[in-house]
């Protein structure tokens, strides 16, 4: 039995009494996809919101995104948006994705996002620590922090890893339902055109479907799937 569990601010938190003025929570969206893009949203709060009367509460209706239903992430994502202090998704193409493997990838996609938080922010220039909650164990973006693809952010983010950290952080649960709504938009905006029709991604949305596969098997990959994914088949063309 699936026991449903509230995300709360306790980590962030812990983090803001550390010293951190913005704490960011970030999640990704479409790691396993076989087409289109790689995202990870960024929900950002500032540490002084978290205490006082006026104090930050965690935004009514979030959870862990993959136990809500498209109906109800659509629902409550503009008021998610409104929620946070800044918010970013950050995207690493399939062709990026192609050429410099998943876990790179992510870590441009999440320098991306928290490159646009913190401009809208506008901490560039000021005294601020940034603290982030990154969901999983993997803390892909501090890897690609300075090097050669990534954006230069403003103020680079201590990250704090958190296993299942969208089911147990406010900013992260935000974070995952912003992320994966604007990809499931993207994906069903894609579908619809007639180069892709084909692949039902209005359905799928890129995941590997026994219908999006088989498509691939008859019609061969588009332009944005990703060859590296092993598809069984040599690109069109």
């Amino acid at each position: 039995m699936t026991v449903s569990v509230t995300p709360t601010l306790q980590l962030e938190s812990e983090i803001a009494a550390q010293g951190y003025d913005v704490i960011v929570g970030f999640d990704e969206v479409g790691r396993g996809s076989l087409a289109g893009p790689v995202m990870v949203g960024a929900a950002a709060i500032r540490a002084a919101d978290l205490a006082g009367p006026d104090a930050l509460h965690v935004p009514e209706g979030v959870a862990d995104s993959k136990m809500l239903t498209e109906h109800r992430r659509e629902a409550i994502f503009e008021s998610l948006k409104s929620w946070s202090a800044s918010w970013a998704v950050g995207a690493a193409s399939n062709a990026e994705i192609d050429e410099w493997g998943i876990s790179y990838a992510l870590g441009v996609a999440a320098l991306r996002a928290l490159d646009e938080v913190e401009r809208t922010l506008g901490i560039a220039g000021q005294p601020v620590k940034v603290g982030a909650i990154l969901d999983g164990p993997n803390d892909y973006i501090t890897k690609a922090l300075g090097t050669f693809d990534a954006p230069d952010v403003p103020v680079p983010a201590k990250v704090t890893t958190k296993v299942k950290g969208d089911r147990y952080c406010a900013t992260v649960a935000t974070a995952a339902v912003i992320a994966k709504v604007t990809r499931d938009r993207l994906m069903i905006e894609l579908g619809e055109r007639p180069e892709y029709a084909v692949y039902e991604w209005q359905r799928n949305k890129g995941y590997g479907s026994a219908a999006h596969r088989e498509a691939i098997a008859v019609h061969g990959p588009s332009d944005l799937h990703r060859l590296s994914w092993h598809l069984g088949v040599s690109a069109r063309g």
